[in-house]
């Protein structure tokens, strides 16, 4: 006999209610979707991650260090921004590891220092890349290039609707931790991913 042939009316629909509660509380349609939307975010940064690496850079020489990391990791960089917010009073850095915390996956990008050797140039602010190296200075076009991967980094996110946002701050972690396994890195900026209903980079306290 069908189950629902034997209730009628107020009682169908009071059957009904409970069934599907039962259901929802076994099957969170929402724990099947949060499983789809970790493999897209790792889908988008590892896409990401190629976007920064096939971006363009001065003279073709690719000075770019990727890297990708979730779960531990991301939960210890998260710590390490809380340190530095209360060691150098930056409260903006304990902001963003609430947002890190929050976050699935953390895509990060540095810049290898390797001067461009350009003539005519004085981008850095010094008379030639020779004073600039005496200084311990910078190359522009090391930061030209930083930039122009993240962008190329984000606008993959944009495209597959991943809450994003740039930050100094998880990359100055990250080389303070020594992410990279580079010490000569001065250069490097994070982009966390996430995926809600509103996105948390927004309205940030």
């Amino acid at each position: 006999m069908n189950v629902f042939s034997v209730a009628s009316g107020h009682n169908q629909v009071n059957y009904l209610l409970t069934f599907i509660m039962i259901v929802c509380k076994n099957y969170s349609m929402d724990d099947k979707c949060s499983i789809h939307e970790k493999r897209a975010l790792e889908m988008i940064a590892n896409q990401m991650a190629l976007a920064a690496r096939t971006a363009p850079k001065t003279k073709g020489v690719d000075n770019i260090i990727v890297k990708i990391i979730k779960g531990q990791k991301l939960k210890s960089l998260a710590e390490e921004m809380e340190k530095i917010s209360k060691t150098e009073k930056r409260p903006g850095f304990h902001r963003d590891a609430q947002n890190l915390k929050n976050s699935y996956i953390l895509l990060l990008i540095a810049v290898k220092p390797n001067p461009a050797g350009l003539k005519f140039c004085s981008f850095c602010g010094y008379k030639d890349c020779e004073e600039m190296l005496l200084h311990k200075g910078s190359c522009a076009y090391n930061s030209i290039d930083l930039g122009i991967a993240v962008s190329s980094a984000v606008n993959i996110a944009a495209m597959l609707h991943a809450d994003n946002r740039i930050m100094y701050s998880a990359g100055k972690a990250a080389i303070k931790k020594d992410l990279f396994k580079n010490k000569s890195i001065k250069q490097a900026l994070g982009i966390p991913l996430s995926a809600s209903g509103k996105n948390i980079f927004f309205d940030r306290k």
